[in-house]
């Protein structure tokens, strides 16, 4: 197709109008020329896909599959990918160009009511699993539209307020989450965030949605706000948005045109992005597929499939798995009627939806209610009922979780407490019979203070319609448990690093915490969680040996391939996620005690063992140097771990590179003398100096500040800046001594 010709044959009129949506779900078309619309469907997890141009209410019948942060818990690309394929054939089905997802923020804080919806708390595991499920849908030729871009995380005042953080966070970080997915998935689309960046708009952020997004990573689509997000249309269009969605009934259309004939805008800008646009267009209906079929069965199958992978043990003492000859007591409203995905705009009108009492027909089962969802009250009659019920029954098992009062788009957690109705039954339940298991349906973390006392905790997030049958299935031991924790539970929302700082004031929002996110910050300060990040339990064991680096020194340009194998010594086969991590030991900057940058998921039968491979870059070891604006990798030994979670190391092994960027130091009289000793060339350009520099006062004979002297002079010597040689020697040190170190330092 001649795009450049279809935008030569438009008015001003109809380029400006085709950067807002037609209605709330599509673009515009020009009939005149041919230029058909297309239409987008919310996502990440099902098709939210509106049946009438004129009721947004009136929804399709769909497959909801397991929100993100189920998903993520499976750390398996493949999985997601399939995932990704059901969902592009799906709108091939039902004639969607574009669905909204992945979302790929970071989960800065449990509080935040959208962590649904969002991977992880760790930029690598958040981008690689964006990244293949964006490869998964388009490999349907249909359009993925990651999302938000970026530093959305949090609910309140969602519109206005601003994430103010330095460069560093943001690259590492915030920017990281969506840098590799942009990369390695390339999307047709993203969308961008509501919120304002160090108090700039998303929307007109020119930075991040043109410098960063197209000239460094190279992405080649088109940007879309996200719904409403629009607050100046063409300061927008001239910072790289070519997309408002939905339409603004011609009112910001007309605001263009009114630019370009001022000379405000240049027509140049509005061509580039209608073009972008029209490519995206094409790109869907050149690849149309009018034989796909939406199987919404084969796609409920696939939905169970990847909850039961990513269903996460957190405990197990000798309860797990269960067997159907024995009686339980399936307690809880959420056992009968499951919370299965999250509240707000990627609802899904699920076509069918399947419990864990649907789903144990050939189980001894009695079940009782427990609690209520819709008011936190604690009934005791229904905790007579279910106490009853415990008693009478070999396992108790728990149906707890989060109604959709306590978190949902829209709003942030005051909390991360369970209700109290429900804690009050899990008291009472694990009184009356002491093998109790618990099944969590929640969106993010929760406090368990219940912890000790309970045998079992399945957590198996908001799994999706067809969580009811993944559930019984790792139960009952048909599925072995493989999820892992792609977030940190902490004991007490207050040990979050955000939790000072979480709401902000008014509409600033200060990152204060920096690069500590979730685990970074907990591994760094040693501190207690409930649960690390990378956490989860097996129904077998495995075993690890014969880690391998290819090479032990190196330069921060080649690259490091690990070698590590894996056993499965249990007695039943299983799925283990191999995690590596990289622990800078040296350089001054403050960085995380470890960082994930590496993992794979691999089947194993008992007894048998494979080889897990990794490849690692120099992202793997550098961190965001703000003074050179670029990727900084410190000279020195990198320990590489092979893990079970952050907290538990298994195998490691040491590398020491050699970083090939020098980062140019101007040396002042300010400058330190430990400072100067880290230059190359430091120790001997300083001797002749130090040679003439003793101290006035504090002679040896003297002790006059005890056996703590010689130690105190050493740190006093390599924290005096130049300057204060001069007034600490006996005279023999002059400026002009002081003036030939500093020319020979800055001339290197």
């Amino acid at each position: 197709m001649d795009i450049k010709r279809i935008i030569n044959q438009m008015t001003l009129e109809e380029k400006a109008g085709i950067c807002s949506g037609g209605d709330f779900w599509s673009t515009k078309g020009i009939e005149r020329l041919g230029l058909p619309k297309m239409m987008f469907s919310d996502g990440p997890y099902g098709l939210h896909k509106n049946s009438s141009d004129s009721n947004l209410e009136s929804y399709i019948h769909a497959v909801c599959f397991p929100a993100a942060c189920t998903t993520a818990a499976s750390f398996d690309r493949d999985l997601i990918y399939k995932v990704g394929e059901a969902l592009g054939n799906e709108c091939q089905s039902e004639n969607v160009g574009v669905i909204l997802g992945p979302a790929a923020n970071i989960k800065r804080s449990p509080l935040c009511g959208r962590n649904f919806e969002y991977y992880s708390e760790d930029p690598y595991l958040a981008s690689e699993l964006a990244a293949s499920q964006i490869k998964g849908i388009q490999s349907k030729n249909v359009g993925a539209c990651i999302k938000h871009f970026w530093a959305n995380n949090q609910e309140h005042r969602r519109m206005t307020s601003s994430s103010d953080m330095d460069e560093r966070t943001a690259r590492e970080i915030y920017l990281a989450a969506f840098e590799g997915a942009v990369k390695l998935g390339k999307p047709w689309t993203v969308m961008c965030s509501y919120n304002r960046i160090n108090g700039v708009y998303s929307a007109e952020n020119k930075k991040y949605l043109t410098d960063v997004l197209r000239k460094e990573w190279g992405f080649d689509g088109f940007v879309v706000s996200d719904w409403g997000a629009v607050n100046d249309r063409v300061s927008d269009l001239k910072a790289g948005l070519e997309l408002e969605m939905p339409t603004s009934f011609g009112m910001n259309d007309q605001k263009i045109v009114e630019a370009v004939k001022t000379g405000e805008l240049d027509e140049a800008v509005l061509d580039k992005a209608v073009e972008r646009i029209i490519n995206i267009v094409y790109r869907f209906i050149e690849n149309r597929d009018c034989n796909a079929i939406f199987d919404r069965e084969a796609d409920h199958e696939l939905a169970r499939k990847a909850a039961s992978e990513s269903i996460v043990l957190l405990k197990n003492e000798n309860i797990l798995p269960l067997s159907k000859k024995d009686t339980a007591a399936f307690i809880g409203y959420f056992a009968k009627w499951p919370r299965y995905q999250g509240g707000g705009s990627s609802r899904i009108n699920s076509y069918k939806m399947e419990s864990a009492i649907d789903m144990a027909k050939d189980i001894d089962l009695i079940y009782a209610q427990g609690y209520e969802v819709h008011d936190d009250i604690i009934r005791q009659d229904l905790i007579d009922e279910a106490v009853e019920a415990a008693k009478r029954a070999k396992v108790a098992v728990v149906f707890a979780g989060l109604p959709d009062a306590f978190e949902s788009e829209g709003f942030d957690r005051t909390h991360i407490r369970l209700p109290q109705c429900q804690n009050a039954l899990i008291k009472a339940v694990t009184n009356a019979n002491p093998n109790t298991v618990i099944v969590l349906h929640n969106g993010s973390p929760v406090e368990m203070p219940w912890i000790n006392d309970v045998n079992a905790v399945l957590e198996v997030y908001l799994g999706g319609q067809a969580i009811g049958g993944a559930t019984i299935q790792v139960l009952y031991g048909e599925v072995n448990p493989s999820g892992r924790l792609a977030e940190t539970f902490p004991l007490r929302v207050q040990d979050n690093p955000s939790y000072l700082y979480y709401l902000g004031e008014g509409d600033c929002v200060e990152y204060r915490e920096g690069v500590f996110v979730g685990y970074r910050y907990y591994d760094k300060k040693e501190m207690g969680v409930l649960f690390p990040f990378g956490y989860g339990l097996s129904y077998t064991a495995f075993s690890y040996s014969n880690l391998k680096l290819d090479k032990t020194k190196m330069k921060d340009l080649d690259t490091l391939t690990v070698m590590v194998d894996v056993t499965n010594i249990g007695k039943c086969a299983g799925k283990e996620v191999v995690q590596l991590y990289v622990a800078p030991k040296c350089g001054q900057a403050i960085r995380p005690v470890r960082e994930l940058k590496g993992f794979e998921k691999i089947f194993l039968e008992p007894n048998e063992t494979k080889t897990v491979t990794f490849t690692l870059s120099k992202r793997a070891f550098a961190y965001y140097d703000m003074n050179i604006q670029d990727w900084y990798v410190e000279s020195g030994e990198y320990e590489i771990q092979i893990n079970k979670s952050s907290r538990k190391i298994i195998l490691s092994a040491s590398v020491h590179i050699t970083g090939t960027v020098h980062k140019k130091i101007i040396y002042t009289r300010d400058s330190t003398i430990g400072d100067i000793l880290h230059h190359p060339n430091g120790s001997s350009i300083l001797k002749p100096i130090l040679d003439k520099y003793s101290l006035t006062g504090y002679g040896e004979e003297d002790n006059l500040l005890g056996d703590g002297t010689k130690v105190m002079m050493e740190a006093l010597i390599k924290n005096m800046p130049l300057r204060g040689l001069i007034s600490f020697s006996d005279g023999s040190i002059t400026f002009k001594n002081i003036e030939k170190v500093l020319k020979e330092l800055n001339s290197i």
